[in-house]
């Protein structure tokens, strides 16, 4: 009996992860797609705003993803790091690249 509870308590762990990863995939790309609407605007700064909402996102499902999903929210977070960077700098269009970027490989790591 005691080995059937605690193979339902692992079941709920691995699923409540498995959630918690994709409720940070999913804000993180919801921030992502608004970093490139105004990426596209011409809007740096907006565009860092919500570059830095989704990577914090972004790197909390990081934390709990496994396998190819956890590759590619690593790499949105990298391309995020780098739209940030060039907003910063002023540069929309290179900022706005690297976000669209992000929204590729964190809707690929967000399976």
């Amino acid at each position: 009996m005691k080995k059937l509870a605690l193979l339902g308590a692992s079941l709920l762990l691995m699923l409540s992860t498995a959630a918690f990863a994709e409720e940070h995939a999913d804000a993180a790309l919801t921030h992502a797609k608004e970093a490139v609407v105004h990426g596209k605007a011409g809007h740096a700064p907006v565009l860092v705003e919500h570059a830095e909402a989704s990577l914090a996102h972004a790197k909390q499902a990081v934390a709990v993803a496994k396998g190819e999903n956890k590759t590619h929210l690593e790499a949105g977070v990298k391309a995020l790091e780098e739209a940030i960077k060039h907003g910063k700098m002023g540069h929309a269009d290179v900022a706005t690249k690297s976000a669209e970027e992000a929204v590729t490989h964190i809707q690929a790591g967000d399976k």
